[in-house]
C-alpha cells in the first residue's frame, strides 16, 4: 500500500467525525432558529387554546369576550369584504409616514444634543416637558392648526415616534467610552472616519433599540390618531364596533393591530441585524 494510501485510510475517520460534528451543529442551530419563534407562541396559543374550550363548555357566554373562533369568522369576513385589507394598508401608511418625519426630526436632533452640550442645555429641559404631555391632549390642536385629515395624524404619530428616539440616541451618544474617542484621535483619524469607525458602531446598538420603541408608540399614537374623524384604518374598526357594539370587531382590531406590530418591529430588527454582527464575535471573544 502506497503512503498516499495509508494517509487517506488514516484520515478518513477524522474527517467523518469532523463532518458529522459540522452536521450536528447546523442541525442544532436550525432547531434552535425554529424552536425560538415556537416558544414566543406557545401563551398566547394556550390561552386561546383555553379560552375557547371555556366558551364551548358553557362556562361563559363569550359575549362580551369573544372565543377564538368568533373572532377567526370576524376576520374572514373583514377580508372577504375587503375592509381588512383597506383598514391595514391606511393605518400602515400613516405609521411609515410618520415613523419617517419621527425619526429623521429626533435623529438630527439627538446627535446634536448628544455631541453638543450647549445644544443639550438649550433644547432638553423643553423637550423633556413636551414628552410628559399626554397623547390625547395634542389632538385638539393639532385639529386646530392642521385640521382633520392626514396631515394632523401623520403629525401626531410623529411627536410620539420622536422622543424615544431623541431620547435612545442622546443617550447613547453620551455613554460613548471616550477612551474610544481617545483611541482614534491617537490613529489620526478624520471626523468622518471617527464618526463610521468609532461612534457609529458604539451608538447603533442603543440606536434600534431606540427605533423600536419609537414605533411601539407610534402604533400606539395610530389610535389617537384615527380617532380624529378618520373613516378608514384599524383604529376606526375600533370605534365602530364599539358604536355598534361588536366586540368581536374590536378583539379583531387589537390582534391586527398586535401582527402588524410585532411584524414590522421583527422588520426592523433583521434589516439592524448585518450592522450588529461584530456584537456576536465580541460575545464569543
Amino acid at each position: 500500500m502506497s503512503v498516499g494510501a495509508m494517509t487517506v485510510v488514516a484520515e478518513s475517520p477524522q474527517s467523518s467525525a469532523a463532518s458529522e460534528q459540522a452536521a450536528g451543529a447546523t442541525w442544532s442551530r436550525n432547531r434552535a432558529r425554529f424552536a425560538r419563534p415556537v416558544l414566543g407562541l406557545l401563551l398566547p396559543v394556550t390561552a386561546a387554546v383555553a379560552w375557547e374550550f371555556i366558551v364551548r363548555m358553557g362556562w361563559s357566554s363569550g359575549r362580551l369576550v369573544p372565543p377564538p373562533s368568533v373572532v377567526f369568522q370576524t376576520f374572514a369576513d373583514l377580508w372577504r369584504t375587503g375592509d381588512l385589507q383597506r383598514d391595514t394598508i391606511v393605518t400602515l401608511g400613516r405609521v411609515a409616514a410618520g415613523f419617517g418625519f419621527g425619526v429623521a426630526a429626533a435623529t438630527i436632533v439627538g446627535a446634536a444634543a448628544g455631541y453638543s452640550p450647549l445644544i443639550r442645555r438649550l433644547l432638553d429641559p423643553t423637550l423633556q416637558a413636551l414628552r410628559a404631555i399626554p397623547s390625547i391632549a395634542w389632538i385638539p390642536l393639532f385639529i386646530l392648526w392642521l385640521g382633520i385629515f392626514e396631515t394632523s395624524k401623520i403629525t401626531l404619530i410623529a411627536v410620539g415616534v420622536f422622543f424615544p428616539v431623541y431620547l435612545g440616541l442622546m443617550g447613547a451618544i453620551q455613554s460613548v467610552d471616550r477612551k474610544l474617542v481617545e483611541v482614534g484621535h491617537a490613529f489620526r483619524l478624520t471626523g468622518v472616519e471617527m464618526v463610521y469607525r468609532i461612534l457609529l458602531p458604539a451608538v447603533l446598538p442603543a440606536y434600534v433599540i431606540s427605533l423600536r420603541s419609537g414605533l411601539g408608540l407610534g402604533w400606539m399614537f395610530v389610535v389617537a390618531a384615527e380617532f380624529m374623524g378618520a373613516s378608514e384604518g384599524l383604529g376606526y374598526l375600533l370605534i365602530d364596533g364599539q358604536q355598534l357594539g361588536k366586540p368581536a370587531e374590536i378583539v379583531a382590531a387589537i390582534v391586527a393591530f398586535a401582527i402588524i406590530g410585532k411584524v414590522t418591529d421583527w422588520m426592523i430588527a433583521l434589516a439592524a441585524a448585518p450592522f450588529l454582527r461584530w456584537e456576536d464575535v465580541v460575545r464569543r471573544d
